[in-house]
């Protein structure tokens, strides 16, 4: 019987393909390990537009706020933007309900608003899109406790270099 070296290589590469799939083995391209998590992404929405004010607040009774920082050391982010869009109390998105600030030199950020209302058959939320240069771009949405008036929100960013 003559022996065939490529079946042997190919039930190899079927096995290792078998092990990453399952999760036994870890790919060649496998994720970066990170010193603080990075912050999930979530839908941008079709409701975002550029170009929102300046401003901190855009109502009263609720207080958002956290730290921008790199996901590959915890370090702050100074002067991140984050702009930021909610439905206004009546439960629809406008141009009043839109900001636009920056994280302060040691990362820190906070956002005034009303409490988030339900919009359509989705919880309450606010959306947030982070951008600072040397990091990739983060669209995510913070969702209140029921019944919180403030929340804490660190927004975690990736590496551009990664």
């Amino acid at each position: 019987m003559s022996q065939r070296p490529w079946i042997s290589g190919f039930l190899s590469l079927l096995l290792v393909a078998g092990l990453v799939i399952c999760g036994l083995a870890t790919p060649l391209h496998a994720a970066q390990e990170y010193a603080c998590s990075p912050t999930q992404e979530d839908e941008m929405g079709p409701l975002y537009r550029p170009g929102a004010p300046v401003r901190h607040s855009v109502g009263e009774g609720y207080l958002l706020m956290g730290r921008v920082k790199s996901a590959v050391d915890c370090a702050p982010i100074a002067h991140a933007r984050i702009e930021i869009w909610l439905a206004g109390p009546e439960g629809f998105y406008g141009d009043d309900w839109r900001a636009t600030l920056f994280s302060a030199a040691v990362g820190t950020y906070y956002f005034r608003s009303h409490v988030p209302p339900r919009y359509g058959l989705g919880r309450p939320h606010i959306h947030l899109r982070v951008s600072a240069p040397g990091f990739l771009p983060l669209v995510t949405q913070h969702y209140p406790q029921p019944g919180a008036g403030e929340a804490v929100f660190d927004l975690v960013l990736k590496s551009a270099e990664q």
